[in-house]
């Protein structure tokens, strides 16, 4: 049985320095050395580890496809509040992200909006009113 200890996600990226910048900016915490070729970004409870994608896809014993628009998978960073996810998505579009969906009020009840990073990477930003943040800015899904 695979453990469900889900610890790092590692992003392909065409720019190493421009991706370090883009999330540097968004003020989370890297670790890692840039000349090591592989930075770490600390989440909440995780890791995002920032790679270039010819490297990461030789790693798999892949070649680097041009990406799709839409890759099958978003990545969610979940906030205490609609005015959070206004305030972020500002952020991120002064970083140059491209806004992919400006926030919306969802038919469940949450606030939800969809940014591309540099290399088209989808996250969303979205408060839910269902799923609150603890004190390390985990959720609980119950």
């Amino acid at each position: 049985m695979v453990a469900p200890n889900f610890v790092i996600l590692t992003l392909g990226v065409s720019d190493l320095d421009r991706s370090i910048a883009f999330y540097s900016g968004l003020g989370w915490e890297m670790r890692g050395r840039r000349e090591d070729g592989i930075v770490w970004f600390r989440t909440s409870g995780s890791w995002v580890g920032l790679f270039p994608a010819h490297e990461l896809a030789a790693d798999a014993g892949l070649v680097v496809a041009p990406p799709q628009e839409f890759r099958g998978s978003t990545y969610a960073v979940n906030l205490p509040s609609e005015a959070d996810v206004d305030a972020a998505v500002e952020e991120v579009a002064a970083l140059g992200a491209r806004i992919v969906k400006a926030p919306v009020r969802m038919e469940w009840g949450g606030y939800s909006a969809y940014f591309a990073d540099p290399d088209g990477h989808l996250w969303e930003l979205c408060y839910n009113p269902t799923f609150p943040l603890d004190a390390d800015g985990r959720i609980e899904i119950g």
